[in-house]
């Protein structure tokens, strides 16, 4: 191999190892919760033993009703994102939702991608949910919480635009496949215990729909929260996210 052959292989490795740096980069950026590159969103403040729990991709008329009845059984109050579509399909849990005091947030209407998605599209998926969900409560959406987290600066410029705060998160877990409820919320205990020990109040992500179809099974899910309400109502406070500034 003569020397110039060697330099443009060399170079071209380079021009790879950029471009694969550029897309991690950019990766990290969009959907990594406690990213800042592309702007800030609301997580959760330095409040030790405050938890909001937070639902995602409903109504859910095959499980949002008895995981209202477990909320209530503790007289809890949730922050519910719904699905824009799903909340058209399903206006009476929507009011149902809100009257019962919990915080209604803006989810999208049909949950892309919102890091991949052109800006028109980006725009119409929050306008379109936002004006629904208004029409069916009668109360401005306040908060909005990217579909899996994916964002970019358009993303956030466009829900301030709006009048809500973006959300993320600090305590997940795969609950959405997952099919023990003891699983889900041991796994979960241990995140919101470690933001204890950091001096910070836990946002905790759960789902009480499926963002492909109406009806999704979130049964385990609903059975984890009844098990976080038991372990963490007589030690710690549960808020809705509008306890929390930005």
């Amino acid at each position: 191999m003569n020397s110039s052959v060697a330099t443009e292989i060399y170079a071209g490795l380079g021009s790879f190892a950029v471009l694969g740096l550029a897309a991690g980069g950019y990766a990290y950026a969009a959907m990594w919760p406690a990213s800042r590159i592309f702007g800030r969103a609301l997580i959760a403040p330095p409040h030790p033993g405050e938890l909001a729990l937070t639902f995602d991709d409903g109504p859910n008329p095959a499980c949002t009703p008895r995981l209202l009845d477990t909320l209530a059984s503790c007289d809890v109050r949730a922050t519910f994102f719904m699905v824009g579509r799903y909340a058209q399909a399903e206006p009476v849990l929507v009011r149902r939702i809100a009257q019962a005091g919990h915080l209604i947030g803006n989810h999208s209407w049909s949950h892309p991608n919102l890091a991949l998605t052109s800006p028109a599209r980006v725009r119409e998926e929050m306008v379109r949910t936002s004006d629904a969900l208004q029409q069916i409560t009668g109360q401005p959406v306040r908060y909005f919480r990217p579909p899996f987290g994916g964002r970019r600066p358009y993303v956030l410029r466009v829900a301030r635009e709006l009048g809500m705060t973006p959300v993320l998160w600090n305590a997940i877990t795969t609950d959405w496949s997952e099919p023990s409820a003891d699983c889900i919320a041991e796994r979960l205990k241990h995140k919101i215990d470690r933001n204890q020990r950091r001096g910070l109040a836990t946002n905790i992500v759960l789902h009480d729909g499926g963002h492909l179809t109406l009806g999704a099974n979130r049964e385990p899910s609903v059975t984890a929260v009844g098990q976080l309400l038991a372990h963490y109502k007589a030690t710690h406070k549960f808020v809705t996210l509008d306890a929390w500034s930005e």
